[in-house]
């Protein structure tokens, strides 16, 4: 077959495969025109999840008639200066988008310069049908209506008007996110379903276009290093999602999808979180035009950095900084869900004693209450009902010193204990209660990461080494891993083809059980020792130990002891979450327990 020349309009609608996959593209490409214009307002109305009609309206600085015809024609922009192509500054350049959009829609397009008067020129799938003069504010409405309507091929392959609806509003998040100084309103079938007010800041933007709870339950993120800045805003690990669809990156102002941002977001989480969560992020990455190359996809969608190592480098530790400098902090507020929880409940007529409830609340002993029987009238001591019900049953401890005041400490002063798990201490601002086990196994993962940076874990010498029977795989792993396993203080050895000799294990860790922890580090490697890196592996060592190392659930606990952990929680980095990016510790505010007993 011999070489030939595509015709005009075949060659537009090859590059509109490549811009205009879907509506959420077409109105990705006309918004960034807007931006790139020097908007300050934008305005987009959807019908039928931007299938039917896309309008854009905004305030920039507008065209004329010669440069709204040039604008339609291929690879032609007003972006580039000059052939410097790896300088570019704006978020599009390609000068596709206009005549791709127009070769598979009805493209409308009004604009004005400001001083001067409107022009309209409307092309119908690569048709140019009317032009003229138009009446408008100062700035540009772009109209795209029936998108790939007589491109049957494309158009089946869309998919339903909710799901395109839901792209359209998820691209204009990511905009608006990366421009807080411009003002964004979406309608969709003449409902308001986005609105934001220029001059927001930037956490103010975000939770707005996420979700309010963020503004109360984030950490700012900021780093500069060689020329790279990076900011944003990050959620506190207990504060996360059961999908990744709201993390939210930024490179240059421009939203992209990153294979290397994302994996740093996960490293940067690793030991916060568990694997099926995901933490709410967004992030802004000022790089330097010669260090990111954004011409890798059609869509801009990607980019490529000179230094991978660096960007990544900088999101964990940026990332790490920040979640560190929180200490002890989770989420800020009572889950909605468990306040609910709590409810009265109907209590059963029993019947008591009037007299010792009065005896009780007056401090008088059994002398006091012998006395009163022997003194009472007859015909009263008659009337007085039995007590049926048993005493409940309760754990005291003598006070050796008067009881410390709340307002000395953020986490309060323990009260108590519930279950034998949970600690319930008095803050000056409400009512806090530990889970005594996620807290003191973050506790003990810091400080085996401590003594990992220091002179290494100390180990325990077993007066008798334990036999731990393993399949063989198992045996192969953990031999493998055996000099790094050394390193935390764990010893072992292979003894025979389907067991394992542990010698010593980490002095930290106190009296654990030897066999589960085998066993559940066995496992561990084998779920993930393929897929982590050097550095996660030794996170996940660290975090299996310190779990069997931490104090558990059952075990009763003297107040010292209680308020020992909520005062080394306090100073220690991470404490709001256990190594599964459970929260440690809630609070109820005085308000929350108002509310509980109707007083608000």
């Amino acid at each position: 077959m011999s070489i030939r020349r595509l015709p005009e309009h075949l060659v537009n609608r090859i590059a509109a495969g490549e811009v205009v996959e879907r509506p959420a593209s077409a109105l990705k490409e006309i918004v960034e025109n807007a931006l790139d214009a020097g908007a300050t307002r934008v305005a987009v109305r959807l019908s039928n999840g931007g299938l039917d009609r896309i309008e854009v309206s905004d305030d920039g600085c507008g065209m004329d008639s010669g440069e709204m015809a040039l604008a339609l024609e291929r690879h032609a922009t007003s972006k580039l200066p000059d052939d410097a192509i790896e300088n570019v500054a704006t978020l599009g350049f390609r000068g596709e988008a206009l005549p791709s959009i127009a070769s598979v829609a009805r493209l409308s397009i009004d604009s004005r310069p400001r001083g001067a008067d409107g022009w309209n020129r409307t092309v119908d799938n690569g048709q140019l049908v009317a032009e003229g003069p138009a009446a408008l504010p100062p700035g540009t409405r772009i109209i795209v209506e029936q998108l790939f309507a007589k491109v049957p091929a494309r158009r089946k392959f869309l998919r339903s008007p909710k799901a395109e609806y839901a792209a359209c509003l998820d691209c204009i998040r990511r905009l608006a996110m990366a421009h807080p100084a411009v003002a964004f309103s979406v309608e969709h079938d003449g409902r308001r379903v986005l609105g934001v007010q220029a001059g927001d800041a930037r956490e103010e933007r975000v939770a707005a276009l996420t979700d309010r709870q963020l503004a109360d339950n984030h950490v700012i993120v900021s780093l500069e290093r060689e020329g790279v800045r990076l900011s944003g805003v990050a959620s506190l690990p207990t504060y996360n999602r059961g999908v990744g669809d709201h993390q939210y990156l930024f490179v240059n102002g421009r939203p992209v999808k990153d294979r290397l941002l994302i994996g740093a977001l996960r490293g940067a989480y690793a030991d916060m979180l568990a694997r099926d969560r995901h933490p709410v992020v967004a992030l802004f990455l000022d790089v330097p035009a010669q260090e990111v190359d954004v011409n890798v996809h059609p869509a801009k969608t990607e980019v490529r950095f000179r230094d991978p190592a660096l960007i990544r480098g900088m999101i964990v530790s940026g990332l790490r900084r920040a979640l560190d400098a929180e200490g002890f902090r989770a989420v800020q507020h009572a889950d909605p869900a468990g306040l609910a929880a709590w409810r009265p409940e109907p209590v059963s007529p029993t019947p008591i004693s009037a007299m010792p409830i009065f005896e009780a609340a007056n401090g008088l002993g059994s002398a006091a209450s012998a006395s009163y029987s022997q003194s009472a009238p007859s015909s009263l001591a008659d009337r007085r009902p039995t007590f049926h019900a048993p005493p409940p049953q309760a754990r005291a401890e003598p006070a050796a010193a008067p009881a410390p005041e709340g307002t000395s400490f953020p986490l309060g002063v323990a009260r108590g204990q519930v279950a034998r798990t949970y600690i319930v201490a008095e803050a000056e601002d409400g009512l806090v209660i530990v889970d005594q086990h996620a807290a003191h196994e973050r506790l003990t993962l810091e400080r085996m990461r401590r003594a990992m940076a220091g002179q290494g874990v100390a180990s325990q010498a077993l007066l008798l080494p334990e036999v731990i029977e393993l399949d063989e795989p198992a045996c192969d792993r953990l031999e493998a891993r055996a000099g790094e396993l050394r390193d935390f203080g764990l010893e072992l050895e292979r003894f025979g083809p389907s067991a394992m000799l542990v010698r010593a294990v980490p002095a930290m860790l106190g009296q654990s059980d030897v066999q589960g922890l085998v066993i559940d580090l066995a496992d561990d490697l084998a779920a993930y020792d393929s897929a982590l890196s050097l550095k996660e592996k030794i996170d996940l060592v660290a975090a299996t130990m310190a779990c069997h190392g931490s104090v558990r659930a059952g075990r009763v606990l003297s107040v010292a002891e209680m308020n020992a952990l909520l005062r080394e929680m306090e100073v220690t980095p991470r404490s709001g979450q256990c190594n599964h990016g459970r929260p440690t510790w809630v609070k109820l505010g005085h308000g929350d327990i108002e509310k509980l007993f109707g007083r608000k």
